[in-house]
């Protein structure tokens, strides 16, 4: 049998596509592997469980009619699983959901397998991980240090390869600390991207179910499956616009002077991630994260913990003494509220998220410490409130804004813990987050999770993103040249520079300004010809075509490994008289040709 564990999710589909990989005797064998008294699991699922999974499998389809075919995950158990107790972390809550969680629905139906449910603090409040009866999650570095939370056992089952990704939830920054502490990826979507339909609310309004995995590539994939809107869930939507992607020097926002705690291993791994980016050519600008503080505060410190209330309140009239100390602590905090000060603090919240909307306009995205230190287990024993405060520094204000993020791995720490960082933009940015995202990840050439495995590097997609054109450009719009300013007005992403097919030629056109070249197509001999590949919003594609004068337009072009993308064309006729250039092989060329 196979070793699967450490495996990513396109490692799982090729075993089953390629080598044989037998859905249920691989499924079963990691079953029989994993350790109950780990305390990052609630519940495993029993073999009669796993069976009844598989079987329901191989009737909806195989490994290539199914985008997560066996591919195993774990649940974070306030998220409900058809038949598995829900417990929230907390065992006199425990009820036996009818039905799946919406997300979870989506996840089995394209393939995947519930290995079990995963630890969390108590009713996901806390970023520490050790707010629970099932026992404090360990780091999966250094057992004396916490997992992060609330989602801890999500995130260290990720870590430690057991399984390739778990779902999470991300209210006060919950899918992104534990993903910082453990080395991995945490993709806090949008709001209302993933259905929170059978999800126990934390604060409903702010909720988001959110993905723990190895690589980003990876979380994109579940993510895709995931993603839609649910008519179930009132705080569902669908996106309004396509994300705007980062140029090929995005501009970040980053906190000055960032307090950390006393945590000088974190303050140096934040000075080398600063370089490693500046290293990517991201410019990197400080701004005043006044703003954000304030909103931060708001969560637990105003009367968001009411909507904490509502969602426990009755079962806290005959169970409060069965709940943890700290977390009862926190909730009962709701009488302290009343319904004129909700909307006190909700116009506060409006008015701090506009600004800071407003702020990240200037920018392409926030980039943070995932969180600014990482205490000990000990450490938090010592000031439960205080320290999981602090860790929440750079997550509370995110939802609260209504923002889009994505926690990755950054840089080994000299005491041998992970520092992470996040990128944050605006709602609906989710796919530019990622798509930089997997950049970063491969530069940092870090293993993935806790396991001895390096990430494959990084390659350019061969697909334009949605909502966005792929064009080849040849001559002034190239970079650099007069007119790739109208490139970059309409937010076009480079993508590489690259040649057409062999049966092209090119040529000087009389009488343009500013100087522009022919593309031809030829049935005769012809060269490859350097062009670039920008790709360009298609809600400011109509706007860039119609600036492009006659006797050039936007057609087909054949690029040299056989790819199809549209690009700059000419008509037949203007290059009667016009200077052949085709030997040089590019615009630049000629325009060098011509300073000599």
């Amino acid at each position: 049998m196979m070793q699967t564990t450490g495996w990513t999710i396109t490692e799982w589909l090729n075993a089953y596509r390629d080598q044989g990989l037998v859905a249920r005797a691989a499924l079963q064998a990691l079953r029989a592997q994993l350790d109950a008294d780990d305390a990052a699991w609630i519940y495993i699922v029993s073999a009669t469980e796993l069976d009844d999974q598989i079987s329901a499998l191989e009737v909806l389809g195989d490994a290539h009619s199914l985008p997560l075919y066996g591919v195993p995950f774990a649940v974070k158990d306030n998220i409900d699983v058809a038949g598995l107790p829900t417990t929230a972390a907390c065992p006199a809550f425990t009820y036996i959901p009818e039905a799946d969680a919406t997300s979870v629905a989506r996840l089995k139906a394209a393939g995947a397998i519930v290995l079990g449910k995963t630890n969390l603090d108590q009713f996901a409040t806390g970023l520490v991980g050790t707010r629970s009866p099932y026992g404090a999650v360990p780091n999966a570095f250094n057992a004396d240090y916490v997992s992060g939370g609330s989602s801890s056992g999500s995130a260290t089952t990720v870590a430690k390869g057991v399984v390739p990704f778990s779902l999470g939830t991300d209210t006060a920054g919950s899918g992104r600390v534990p993903a910082g502490f453990n080395n991995i990826v945490g993709l806090k979507p949008t709001k209302g991207r993933f259905s929170t339909t059978g999800v126990v609310p934390a604060c409903r309004s702010l909720d988001c179910v959110s993905i723990f995995s190895l690589t980003v590539d990876d979380a994109e994939k579940v993510a895709s499956v995931m993603e839609g809107f649910d008519a179930a869930d009132g705080y569902s939507r669908t996106a309004p616009v396509a994300a705007t992607y980062f140029s090929a020097t995005p501009r970040f926002g980053i906190p000055a002077s960032p307090n950390w705690f006393g945590d000088e291993q974190a303050k140096a791994a934040w000075e080398s991630t600063l370089q490693k980016m500046r290293a990517l050519n991201v410019e990197l600008i400080e701004i005043d994260f006044t703003p954000m503080f304030a909103l931060a505060q708001l969560l637990y410190g105003g009367p968001w913990v009411a909507e904490r209330h509502a969602a426990i309140g009755d079962f806290m009239q005959n169970h409060a003494q069965e709940m943890n100390e700290v977390v009862r602590g926190i909730v009962e905090k709701a009488v302290d509220f009343s319904a004129t000060d909700v909307f006190k603090a909700e116009y506060k919240r409006a008015e701090l998220a506009r600004l800071i909307q407003t702020q990240i306009k200037n920018v392409d995205a926030l980039l943070v410490p995932t969180s600014p230190r990482h205490p000990t287990i000990a450490e938090v024993a010592a000031d439960p409130v205080g320290v999981n405060s602090q860790l929440g520094t750079y997550t509370n204000f995110v939802n609260l804004a209504d923002l889009s993020a994505l926690a990755l791995p950054a840089v080994m720490r000299a005491d041998g813990l992970p520092f992470g960082i996040t990128l944050i933009a605006s709602a609906w940015q989710d796919a530019a987050l990622a798509t930089f995202g997997k950049k970063w990840h491969a530069a940092t050439q870090l293993p993935l999770g806790a396991i001895d495995k390096k990430q494959n590097p990084f390659t350019t997609s061969t697909e334009s993103p949605k909502g966005y054109v792929r064009l080849a450009v040849v001559g002034a719009h190239l970079t650099g040249m007069p007119l790739n300013v109208q490139l970059q007005e309409r937010n076009a992403l480079f993508v590489e520079s690259t040649f057409t097919a062999k049966n092209y030629r090119l040529f000087a056109l009389p009488n343009t300004t500013p100087p522009k070249p022919g593309l031809i197509r030829t049935e005769s001999e012809g060269a490859e010809i350097i062009v670039e590949l920008w790709d360009v919003p298609v809600q400011h594609f109509g706007s860039f075509v119609a600036l492009i004068p006659a006797p050039l337009g936007i057609g087909t072009l054949t690029l040299n490994d056989g790819r199809e993308v549209k690009g700059f064309i000419c008509e037949g006729a203007a290059v009667n008289g016009a200077k052949d250039i085709t030997h040089l092989g590019g615009w630049r060329a000629y325009i060098k040709s011509l300073q000599k």
